[in-house]
């Protein structure tokens, strides 16, 4: 039995040897991490858990395809990122359906009556939907390192040293795709918005993280 304080590839090594409390461990070990980026992208708690799970259920079965040419978790990111973005897109076409048939059930009679928010101004609770379809759409167009970068120093408030080890790179590397895909992003966000929406987080060295809400369940 592999113990608790081994390190990554022991973990996995065992695990490809079909040693179930190793791939508990290696669970264990990540999947706050994994809820936190899942929600630096989603921002919604219940779909940062579903992709948890989902990430998780893929190392299970990719395992045996994992080289070790990257950090394990270098491979998991990667993993969970792509399960973000494929929720992302599926997410919209589902909102653009219901969209349609809103419209084609537009001349049904009397306006529907909207009841009154707790959160405040509709208008700058539908400006914060704005905003954030927005900001996911961009990440979908950059590239995949420009996205990885975003998400890890804005969403996560990851410093350039744990970016850098996390991708395998220097940090001098980091800063400039931080820059790059800095600007194509205001890029993006101006061409969908007309504007770029002021005080994202993480833009400073010493910048404090965003603080992610903890999930109400995690893996057993």
């Amino acid at each position: 039995m592999v113990p608790p304080e081994a390190d990554d590839q022991a973990l996995v090594e065992a695990c490809r040897q079909g040693d179930r409390q190793a791939f508990r461990l290696l669970t264990q070990r990540y999947q706050r991490k994994v809820y936190s980026i899942a929600y630096g992208f989603l921002r919604n708690p219940e779909d940062a858990l579903d992709v948890v799970q989902e990430s998780f259920i893929k190392v299970h079965r990719y395992l045996h395809n994992f080289e070790g040419n990257s950090s394990f978790y270098t491979w998991l990111y990667r993993i969970v990122t792509n399960l973000c973005i494929d929720h992302i897109r599926k997410n919209r076409r589902h909102k653009e359906l219901e969209f349609d048939d809103g419209l084609r059930h537009d001349d049904d009679g009397d306006t529907a009556y909207v009841p009154p928010s707790p959160l405040g101004d509709p208008a700058s609770l539908v400006q914060r939907r704005e905003i954030l379809e927005a900001v996911q759409d961009g990440l979908q167009h950059l590239s995949d390192k420009h996205r990885a970068v975003i998400v890890m120093r804005e969403l996560q408030g990851m410093s350039y040293e744990e970016m850098a080890r996390t991708m395998g790179c220097s940090k001098g590397t980091i800063m400039s795709r931080l820059f790059h895909a800095r600007r194509n992003m205001q890029r993006l966000l101006t061409e969908r918005l007309g504007y770029v929406p002021s005080g994202p987080p993480g833009t400073d060295e010493d910048s404090d993280a965003e603080r992610v809400p903890a999930p109400q369940a995690m893996l057993p």
